[in-house]
């Protein structure tokens, strides 16, 4: 599937879906946001897809919002130039932070406003080295959108995240993954190729135990204690219904590697 503005790639049970407006550092207009839209809810119902890479081409990874469109949208009033937080940036968010996989960001350039938004609602994220990050809404009088309200504190803690969209500063990927936003940090030419090969050891394994944990992180800090307990009971006896569970002990039994097929 390609996109003027998005494109998706499949090979081997991973999808690199790919912002691809190089021009204006991958800033989201309608049309982007609509394709990237399309593109996420295609790989999340993808039964052959089982791990996805979400990246940006050329010198950024995500600017966010684009400005010029954004404000011809907000001479026709704010009501109406914000219906793009319901329309798009949260279905957008709610697909990558649920779809029953696991789901890289290739961060391989600036990555600010909703891009970073983008970003944490992925599982892992892949840096370059130095690059450069911020929420930015404050420094033009919004705040979080992309669903940075949850994804941040629950990364850094809400007394950092107050920090970050009170005094909007840029900060590295260093400074990141030092706060506690999972990633790892490689040279900036290498960073597609580490998440794509990250994503492909996702893709061999137990896939449907992912959905699972993920699952029940999501879910966690809305239940109770034994509300949770319950629920990893369920989840546990879903994957241990699975041939990847009797395979994989009969494996362990038998000294040998498992393989698991995501059934």
């Amino acid at each position: 599937m390609t996109d003027t503005l998005v494109a998706v790639d499949r090979t081997g049970g991973v999808a690199a879906v790919t912002l691809q407006d190089p021009d204006h550092r991958n800033a989201l207009t309608t049309t982007g946001k609509e394709a990237l839209r399309a593109a996420v809810a295609d790989v999340a119902a993808d039964d052959t897809v089982r791990a996805v890479v979400l990246t940006g081409s050329a010198r950024a990874f995500c600017l966010g919002q684009d400005l010029g469109e954004h404000a011809t949208a907000l001479a026709d009033g704010a009501e109406s130039a914000f219906t793009t937080v319901r329309d798009h940036y949260s279905p957008i968010v709610r697909d990558l932070l649920t779809m029953p996989k696991p789901v890289i960001a290739a961060v391989g350039g600036t990555c600010v406003g909703a891009g970073l938004g983008l970003a944490l609602a992925c599982d892992h994220r892949v840096f370059a080295s130095g690059v450069k990050l911020a929420t930015a809404f404050t420094g033009i009088g919004l705040t979080f959108d992309t669903g940075l309200s949850v994804t941040l504190p629950r990364a850094v803690g809400d007394a950092r995240a107050k920090e970050l969209v009170l005094f909007g500063r840029t900060f590295t990927a260093e400074e990141a993954v030092a706060w506690g936003i999972s990633g790892e940090i490689v040279d900036a030419d290498e960073v597609l190729l580490r998440s794509i090969d990250l994503a492909r050891q996702l893709a061999d394994g137990p896939t449907v135990a992912f959905a699972q944990g993920k699952r029940l992180i999501g879910q966690a800090r809305g239940l109770s204690l034994d509300e949770a307990l319950e629920a990893e009971a369920v989840a546990q006896t879903v994957c241990g219904s699975t041939g990847d569970h009797a395979g994989a002990v009969a494996a362990f039994l038998n000294r040998e590697k498992p393989s698991f097929t995501g059934r």
